[in-house]
């Protein structure tokens, strides 16, 4: 709870939100602090030990054309809470300014004045899904359904990139990052879950083939530069919350090899929409894909050869790699349409490096929190889930190739700073 508020304190203190409620609170929310906010819950929370999640973190995200008015919002807020069960608990409001479409984050308790826990199972199908339609159709928003809110947004994590480098700080970016991506998606790989990672500027690292890291099997985190430099001190990944450490990343790799049908058959078919008989070229896919709520991220040699393609579904929160999908998918194939783009112009035509730049995508940011951490940095959704974002899991696989490839051009580099 007290990450969940310290997340959206921040946000008002850097004036990128505003807290519009604080209900059930003694005070007006703007004469509130964060040790009477936090102090509230906890009185609740306390009474009810067993209950191992005590946290709810949702986020209302609307279309960029609905420009609502606060007592619109706060309507909504409270209409929101009440078909869901929590119209009875403490909860704050704040309105995030953050994105490119308008949103708010919700936090409650789901531990009630008796000490009894209101149930979080399926509470996005039975609960917050029904509740969403019938918002909709009372306040005559935009459908989740409709072809307008077709722009996935990405969660909302926190920009590692620019926190200042000291180790205190960057552990503690790193660690929102963590909480959000190891939680919400699926990959089967080290590079597949740095193909998540990268998209906020953070990198699991296993360390150079000759390194005391590598030899030991161990993994330390760090921050990325917009150009994919290393930053900052490397920290362990044994100092993270969950204890992401290599043992029991690979633990959560074994479990995910199964992939979803479903999500091979999306990603398939947006590709191909998006590449009508091979007239555009690879930025033009990366884009179309990016609407969709997919990132594309290349995976190249030194040379700038493309050797790979790696798909980040933000919808259905599956990291697959084009090999997956079927030769027609693969990183060859793909270039070949493009254009008629042969592998080794990979980099003539992508302009850029191993690793892509992070940028919000179209249609803006969050999903809901972290800690009930639905968002980072965009947004997110479930598919019909629209006013209402509710993460999905998903399935993915793993490749061989990348630490082949990056041995031998980065021994020499990281001797020194992680051996």
């Amino acid at each position: 709870m007290a990450r969940v508020i310290s997340y959206n304190e921040h946000k008002v203190k850097t004036d990128q939100a505003d807290r519009l409620e604080a209900s059930g609170f003694l005070k007006h929310p703007s004469l509130l602090g964060f040790t009477e906010l936090l102090r509230r819950f906890e009185k609740l929370t306390e009474l009810n030990q067993r209950t191992r999640v005590n946290s709810l973190h949702i986020s209302l995200n609307f279309d960029p054309s609905e420009q609502l008015s606060e007592d619109k919002l706060l309507a909504i807020t409270r209409d929101y809470l009440e078909r869901i069960g929590f119209g009875e608990q403490p909860f704050l409001v704040y309105r995030h300014r953050d994105a490119g479409h308008p949103h708010l984050h919700l936090v409650t308790t789901n531990i009630r004045s008796d000490g009894s826990a209101i149930t979080l199972h399926k509470l996005g199908v039975n609960k917050s899904e029904p509740a969403r339609l019938a918002i909709e159709e009372k306040y005559g928003l935009v459908p989740a359904e409709s072809k307008q809110r077709r722009a996935v947004l990405k969660p909302e994590v926190a920009d590692a990139a620019r926190v200042l480098y000291g180790k205190s700080e960057t552990k503690k970016a790193i660690g929102r990052v963590l909480s959000f991506v190891l939680k919400e998606y699926k990959f089967a790989s080290l590079p597949e879950l740095n193909a998540v990672l990268g998209l906020y500027n953070v990198m699991a690292d296993p360390g150079a083939v000759d390194s005391r890291v590598r030899r030991q099997e161990g993994l330390v985190f760090r921050v990325l530069d917009a150009n994919g430099n290393k930053v900052g001190t490397p920290l362990k990944a044994s100092l993270f919350a969950g204890k992401p450490v290599l043992k029991n990343l690979r633990a959560k790799f074994e479990r995910n090899k199964v992939k979803p049908v479903e999500g091979q058959r999306h990603l398939r078919t947006a590709i191909d929409l998006a590449l009508p008989g091979g007239k555009v070229g690879l930025d033009a896919l990366k884009a179309a894909l990016k609407k969709e709520g997919i990132d594309l991220v290349l995976r190249q040699n030194e040379a700038g050869l493309i050797y790979g393609m790696t798909y980040v579904d933000h919808v259905r929160r599956v990291v697959m790699n084009g090999s997956e999908l079927g030769k027609d998918y693969s990183a060859k194939a793909i270039l070949e349409r493009c254009k008629g783009l042969a592998a080794s112009e990979g980099k003539k035509q992508s302009g850029e490096a191993q690793r892509p730049n992070r940028g919000a995508w179209q249609g803006g940011e969050p999903a809901s929190g972290y800690g009930g951490y639905a968002g980072a940095g965009g947004g997110k959704k479930e598919p019909g889930t629209g006013l209402v974002e509710v993460l999905l899991d998903t399935g993915y696989q793993s490749e061989a190739m990348d630490w082949e490839l990056r041995r031998t051009k980065r021994k020499k580099k990281r001797r020194l700073s992680l051996g």
